[in-house]
């Protein structure tokens, strides 16, 4: 039997990690990898560190499968790169033990449940996007000057003031006056 290597990560530096590090060590994990970074960002230092550690029959232990991935369709891939490399994961909180036939089958369950629930939240979001927008709701940001401003900014441009001046004035950045005088 391999190595127990835990993984710990909380979305914000204001959180704690004492609990999640609590069950971590009380599973038997010696040497654990902890984070402080949103889930959803793809740039997490420690997670690539600690799947880098990872070596053929280790088990990879976290107290909560959202704690490892940003996505369905990413804990799938860590998963599937951990069973090709001989790798099993534990989820302490939901019970998931990949090195039982049991626990792969609830690990496949619940991934396939969390990805069609996401399918189903898109399917709304963009229902409601539709409908918003056949009700005259504009999305994007809101424009920094008004149609009068760039029409007053084109008079300008043409007598002579320079686009850095244009700049100062609107307070915009060179690339929006230039493509607001096109």
């Amino acid at each position: 039997m391999g190595e127990l290597v835990g993984y710990a990560r909380v979305s914000s530096t204001g959180q704690d990690l004492t609990v999640q590090l609590d069950k971590l060590q009380d599973y038997g994990c010696r040497r654990i990898f902890e984070e402080k970074k949103s889930g959803t960002s793809a740039n997490r230092a420690e997670l690539q560190e600690c799947l880098r550690y990872l070596r053929d029959d280790d088990t990879l232990v976290v107290s909560k499968l959202d704690r490892l991935a940003r996505s369905t369709l990413h804990l799938t891939q860590i998963a599937h790169d951990l069973e090709q490399r001989n790798i099993n994961l534990v989820g302490i909180d939901q019970a998931i033990d990949t090195t039982t036939p049991t626990g792969k089958l609830l690990f496949n369950m619940l991934a396939s449940i969390a990805e069609f629930e996401t399918a189903i939240r898109a399917e709304r979001q963009a229902e409601g996007i539709a409908k918003a927008q056949a009700n005259g709701v504009q999305f994007g940001a809101k424009p920094k000057i008004s149609n009068e401003q760039v029409r007053e900014m084109r008079q300008k441009r043409s007598e002579g003031v320079l686009i850095r001046e244009l700049m100062v004035e609107y307070g915009l950045s060179k690339a929006s006056v230039y493509r607001l005088l096109n």
